[in-house]
């Protein structure tokens, strides 16, 4: 396989707990990969390490054949919360990153908040906040999108509506995206690949949903999401 992301991570520990060892994964240009695994199993701070939050591993990160040090403009991360800066508009919040100088008019509209850009974090709601975090995170045109829980504290309708978006725009931007999650059935509707993470061991075990369109409920996916729980359960992950 033709890596666009090559992640190595030799070792992550926190004090004399080791939570990432020996762990490769490799992601293809335009490939959509959720991580999933029990709390604890280092998931998050794979997120960090990729995208340059964290310093303290070994290991490396290539990206499209150059080792990646640090936090990367490539790279752009979408947190569980909108994170948002509440004395700042929604557009000002949007451009933070670039300093302010980009309009951001166009990504504002592709994200469904066309008319808010003055608009203050208070005044939006749980949903709309997201969406500006997701603006925010597109807005100096990233090769790879990492994602950690982003839609887990929005209802069920509108994470169903942020998923669609999500997928919209991921092959808009031509992104490669890297998710982390809790929820199964957004895990198997959303990826190519679902990543199994065994934390501490570093050992990952791959599934690839069904081909073909993308279906709420596709009965196909029963069978995997069983498998999976399965693996789940014997690893005591629930």
């Amino acid at each position: 396989m033709t890596a666009l992301l090559d992640i190595h991570v030799a070792s992550k520990a926190f004090g004399a707990r080791t939570v990432l060892r020996d762990l490769r994964l490799q992601i293809r240009a335009g490939e959509f990969v959720s991580l999933i695994g029990a709390s604890g199993s280092g998931k998050s701070s794979l997120l960090s390490i990729v995208a340059g939050l964290d310093r303290d591993w070994q290991g490396s990160i290539v990206l499209a054949g150059a080792r990646v040090e640090g936090v990367s403009a490539d790279i752009g991360l979408i947190f569980q919360e909108p994170r948002l800066f509440p004395w700042l508009t929604v557009a000002r919040n949007v451009t933070f990153g670039s300093g302010g100088r980009d309009d951001p008019s166009a990504l504002l509209e592709e994200v469904g908040l066309a008319g808010l850009g003055d608009y203050l974090p208070r005044h939006l709601s749980g949903g709309q906040a997201q969406r500006a975090a997701i603006a925010r995170g597109l807005m100096g045109s990233p090769r790879v999108l990492l994602l950690d829980e982003p839609f887990s504290a929005v209802d069920a309708f509108t994470r169903i509506r942020l998923q669609d978006l999500l997928v919209r725009v991921a092959k808009q931007h031509a992104l490669t995206v890297l998710m982390v999650t809790h929820d199964l059935d957004e895990a198997l509707f959303l990826s190519d690949r679902v990543v199994l993470l065994d934390g501490g061991s570093g050992a990952l075990t791959e599934y690839v949903p069904a081909r073909g369109p993308r279906e709420r409920g596709d009965p196909r996916q029963a069978v995997l999401k069983g498998e999976i729980l399965a693996r789940l359960y014997a690893a005591q992950a629930l």
